[in-house]
């Protein structure tokens, strides 16, 4: 990873923040709304929302081994080895209530924040990481914290711009059924 320029405070606040952000960005959208995207081959809010979730999660081991075993090697392999679309596919993102994801995101940001606050020099703790390309490096729980943050901030702006876009009436449904039930109304 690259050098560090970020502010711990600022970032561990974003990061802290962003169930929060995520929920507001989707306060008053129906189901049939949550199935909105920018495009037609582009995720829904839902499917966002999903990835989100699983992608915090599984970003949270890496944290818990830093913090646990600054010596071992940690490796998504077994995600990199297959496309985002293919774990949204089979973890059926496009069918499941957001409910759950979105508690799953609060409770592991709210843990991680504990657990950091509660470990001294956590910040700067490390872990070697296993690329995709199959390079190694030292990642800091720093910049673990700083990149979950962003990509939450990143989608959240990904659907701020789908909700411009659903007041516009310029958006690609999941289905037919969005069009049907956004006719009926």
């Amino acid at each position: 990873m690259t050098e560090q320029a970020f502010n711990p405070s600022a970032t561990l606040a974003l990061y802290a923040d962003g169930p929060a952000q995520l929920e507001a960005v989707l306060s008053g959208l129906s189901e049939v709304d949550l199935d909105l995207a920018q495009t037609g081959d582009s995720w829904t809010m839902r499917q966002i929302v999903h990835h989100l979730a699983d992608g915090d999660d599984i970003w949270k081991t890496c944290i818990k081994a830093a913090l646990g075993n600054g010596e071992g090697l940690f490796s998504l392999q077994w995600y990199w080895d297959k496309p985002q679309t293919a774990w949204a596919e089979n973890w059926n993102y496009a069918r499941r209530s957001i409910e759950s994801s979105l508690a799953l995101l609060r409770l592991n940001r709210q843990h991680i924040v504990e657990l950091i606050g509660q470990t001294p020099n956590a910040w700067e703790k490390s872990i070697r990481i296993k690329w995709p390309d199959g390079e190694e490096e030292r990642i800091t729980i720093g910049e673990v914290l700083e990149m979950q943050a962003s990509h939450v901030a990143g989608h959240i702006h990904d659907i701020q711009m789908i909700r411009g876009r659903l007041k516009s009436g310029s958006t690609a449904s999941a289905g037919k059924e969005h069009r049907a039930a956004k006719n009926a109304a």
